[in-house]
C-alpha cells in the first residue's frame, strides 16, 4: 500500500507574513500560534505577521517562527480531515516539527528549545567569522574532498546534503571561500555564498551543541504516532529514549536529506507533504526522484488543493 510522508521545512523559507491567512481562517492553526506566544511570553504571531524583516531573519527568531508556522499548519490540515503521515522528517530545525507532529515533542516545550537553540547557535561563532555555501554539480565525496584540502587547519566540510548535485559547505568564512574556489575547478556548475547569520552544522557548532545538550535532556518524550526519520543517521526512528542524543548531535553534523529521502522510498513513501512555509524541500525530492509525487501546505489555498489529491 502506498504510503505518505510529511516532510517540515527548516530555516531559509521565513518571510513576514507566513502562517497568517492559516491564522485568519482556522482555529486550529489560530491556536498554535497563541500557544507559542504564551510560551515564550511575547507575541512571536504578531513578528511573523507584521514584524521587521531585520527581526525575523535573527535565528533566534527565524526557528521558533518557522516551527510555529509549520505546526499551524499541520493542526490545520488534521482539522480538515487530511489523514495522519505514515513517517515523518524535518530538516534541520525542520525535525522538531516533525516530532511535535509525531507527538514525542510537546509544542511549548519544543517552541521554547529552538529559541534557545538559535540563541546558542548565533552565539557559538562571532558574526563574519563562519559562513555557509551552496555547491552545484558536484556529488557528496567530490565536495567532502574540496572541503579537507581548503581547509588549511581552520574547518570546512559538508553541511547539508540536500540532493544528488546540491550540497552546502559551512566552517571559517576563509575556509568556505577556498573551498568555493577549489570546488569550482573540479567541476561545481556554481559555489554561492549563503546569507546566513551562523554556519549551522559543522564542528565550529560545538559550543551550541553542549549548551542544547542540557536543555535537552530536561525534555520529555512521549511515544511515537509514527517514525521520524532523523538528520544525523536518515534512519527512522520510534524509539523516545534516543531522541535527546539525536538532536543533540544534529547541531554540528551534516543534515543528511538525500540519504533520507532515498530511505523513505525504500520504506515505500510514495508522496511527499511538505508542511510549512514554501516549496524548498518537495523541489529537493524532485531532484532527487523525478517521478516523486509531492505536494506542500503552507495556506488556505494550497491545503485545500493538496486535499483533493487525499
Amino acid at each position: 500500500m502506498a504510503k505518505i510522508a510529511y516532510i517540515f521545512p527548516g530555516q531559509g523559507s521565513q518571510a513576514v507574513g507566513m502562517g497568517k491567512d492559516l491564522f485568519d481562517n482556522f482555529a486550529a492553526a489560530r491556536e498554535v500560534f497563541e500557544q507559542a506566544d504564551d510560551a515564550l511570553g511575547f507575541s512571536l504571531s504578531e513578528m511573523c505577521f507584521a514584524g521587521d524583516e531585520a527581526d525575523l531573519q535573527l535565528t533566534a527568531n527565524t526557528q521558533p517562527a518557522i516551527l510555529t508556522a509549520s505546526l499551524a499548519a499541520y493542526r490545520a490540515m488534521l482539522s480538515e480531515g487530511f489523514a495522519k503521515p505514515d513517517f515523518v522528517a524535518g530538516h534541520s530545525l525542520g525535525e522538531y516539527s516533525a516530532l511535535v507532529a509525531a507527538g514525542v515533542l510537546d509544542f511549548a516545550d519544543a517552541v521554547r528549545t529552538v529559541r534557545k537553540r538559535g540563541t546558542y547557535m548565533q552565539e557559538a561563532v562571532p558574526v563574519g567569522v563562519g559562513a555557509m555555501a551552496a555547491i552545484l554539480g558536484l556529488n557528496a565525496e567530490t565536495v567532502e574532498a574540496g572541503c579537507v584540502e581548503a581547509a588549511n587547519g581552520q574547518v570546512c566540510s559538508p553541511a547539508n546534503i540536500n540532493s544528488p548535485a546540491q550540497l552546502v559547505i559551512a566552517g571559517n568564512a576563509e575556509a568556505v571561500d577556498r573551498a568555493c574556489d577549489v570546488l569550482k575547478e573540479k567541476g561545481a556548475k556554481r559555489a554561492i555564498k549563503l546569507n546566513v547569520s551562523a554556519p549551522f552544522h559543522c564542528a565550529l557548532m560545538m559550543s551550541a551543541q553542549e549548551r542544547l545538550a542540557e536543555d535537552l535532556r530536561a525534555l520529555e518524550y512521549s511515544g511515537f504516532e509514527f517514525p521520524v526519520f532523523h538528520n544525523v543517521d536518515a534512519e527512522p526512528n520510534s524509539e523516545s529514549t534516543v531522541v535527546a542524543d539525536r538532536l543533540t548531535r544534529q547541531v554540528s553534523s551534516p543534515v543528511r536529506w538525500l540519504q533520507t529521502v532515498e530511505n523513505m522510498f525504500a520504506a515505500g513513501v510514495e508522496k511527499f507533504i511538505e508542511v510549512g512555509p514554501g516549496k524548498v524541500l518537495t523541489g529537493l525530492v524532485r531532484q532527487i526522484r523525478r517521478d516523486a509525487v509531492y505536494a506542500n501546505v503552507e495556506n488556505t489555498e494550497s491545503l485545500r488543493s493538496t486535499l483533493e489529491t487525499q
